[in-house]
């Protein structure tokens, strides 16, 4: 399948507060596939109505959240899912409460199910600390949702970028969408880290299987300080690798990978001789057949590279420096709500999609004072509509791979052609007034609109 657009094909309106130049506007709009939107309108009229729903022929799973995201997360789906498709939801409620009533075994089952039936959208969730615990009198501080969930299902975490025209890159470069693959396993995530009180030798042991204890000395301390081990597996790197060449097939984007190898010779050194022996055994013909390559960077070098780049291409990097780039890509493009993150496995078997950012404890607060908010559900949406992407794609149906593609397009229509958005893209356009931003049930209202349109003009 060609890559899922991300960028409206239609013209910034003269309203727009800070116009891109038409270079700039070409190179996004060349980087774009055929328009899905098209193929959604060939759809039947009846298909669209309530008289016959779209049939997702498999189950998605569905995770629920907390807070704003949660009251968010209903309604797209009272407007967007429930009107058009006849789909089979298996619910798994990830809220705070009820992970604490179930000792987070929902979470477990939840991730199960993943396995079980192939794709799961997954609502923004709560991963407590101290206050949490206090706030909601938990039995104990559960673990993150998402971390459990990764360590279950394995795989990658991927998270791209929604570019919209209208509004302002902070890296203008940037013109095409900037790929961050983050290896969700071991290394500091994983480490055990300690206190040193005092003078004294630390050493790392490893005892083989049925061998003798090897010992390699660390360091001599003379007085305090601190130390860590952190560990990899084989396993999970070459699935990372085999995860990262076969999403850049399907995008027909180039790789980039990249360490520091130069300093940590042996355990970077690792995943960069890893992703090399797998690409030249199982990949390498298969990327020149699409004229897209694989290369291996030094992490700092990859970092100046792609501020000056104008990007179209995907970075798989190690657990930190996935964590740390990926918000800075996503602040780059103009807004953490504006970024997708979706996991996948090496075999493909299993999906999980949601939005890159929390669940907006400040404007919940407000909601529950009774107070309008402006939350930004654009990546919430993607959420579903990348879930529906995946699984039209497994299931061999076209049109619910149409269907999700002309939602995401609408979305983007609402900001770019419209000039109608939530606060936070208002902000990122230089424009604080009241009357710049709508509320988040009218940005909704308005995207439902845009569908509605659609579906009026295929008669």
């Amino acid at each position: 399948m060609s890559p899922s657009p991300t960028v409206l094909l239609r013209s910034i309106s003269s309203l727009a507060p800070r116009p891109v130049s038409q270079a700039t506007r070409a190179s996004i709009l060349a980087y774009n596939k055929k328009s899905a939107f098209a193929r959604f309108t060939q759809l039947p009229y009846s298909t669209m109505t309530g008289f016959q729903k779209i049939k997702v022929k498999n189950p998605v799973v569905e995770l629920d959240g907390d807070e704003m995201t949660r009251i968010i997360w209903q309604d797209i789906k009272d407007k967007f899912i429930h009107p058009y498709l006849d789909i089979d939801l298996k619910y798994y409620d990830l809220g705070l409460e009820y992970r604490d009533e179930t000792n987070d075994q929902v979470t477990i089952d939840a991730a199960e199910a993943i396995k079980k039936y192939s794709v799961g959208v997954k609502c923004a969730t709560i991963t407590p600390d101290e206050a949490r615990v206090e706030e909601f009198k938990l039995k104990q501080m559960w673990l993150s949702p998402n971390g459990t969930i990764r360590n279950a299902l394995g795989g990658t975490v991927f998270r791209e970028p929604i570019v919209i025209p209208r509004i302002p890159r902070l890296v203008p470069g940037w013109k095409k969408p900037i790929i961050i693959g983050r290896h969700a396993f071991g290394d500091q995530y994983r480490a055990k880290d300690t206190v040193i009180k005092g003078k004294g030798k630390l050493s790392m042991v490893f005892t083989p299987e049925g061998g003798k204890p090897e010992e390699i000395e660390v360091y001599n301390f003379n007085g305090g300080g601190v130390a860590q081990t952190q560990y990899n597996t084989d396993e999970s790197i070459a699935g990372f690798a085999h995860a990262s060449f076969k999403l850049a097939l399907s995008k027909s984007l180039p790789l980039y990978m990249s360490t520091k190898n130069t300093i940590l010779k042996k355990y970077d050194g690792r995943f960069k001789d890893i992703f090399q022996e797998i690409y030249e055994s199982t990949y390498a013909k298969e990327f020149d057949a699409k004229k897209i390559w694989y290369e291996h960077r030094l992490i700092d070098d990859m970092v100046a590279q792609m501020m000056k780049s104008s990007g179209g291409y995907i970075m798989a990097l190690k657990n930190y420096d996935g964590d740390v780039q990926s918000d800075v890509v996503a602040q780059g493009f103009g807004s953490l709500g504006l970024m997708t993150s979706v996991l996948i496995t090496p075999d493909g078997k299993s999906f999980e999609s949601e939005a890159a950012h929390g669940t907006v404890t400040r404007h919940y607060r407000e909601h529950q004072k009774g107070n309008e908010t402006s939350t930004n559900p654009i990546a919430s949406i993607f959420a579903w509509t990348r879930g529906l992407i995946q699984r039209g794609q497994l299931d061999n149906t076209p049109e619910v791979v149409s269907f999700a593609e002309a939602l995401e397009k609408a979305c983007i229509d609402t900001v770019d052609v419209d000039g109608i958005m939530t606060k936070d893209l208002a902000l990122a356009c230089g424009q604080t007034s009241r009357d710049s931003y709508v509320t988040t049930k009218k940005y909704m209202e308005a995207v439902e609109r845009r569908m509605q349109k659609a579906l009026k003009a295929s008669l």
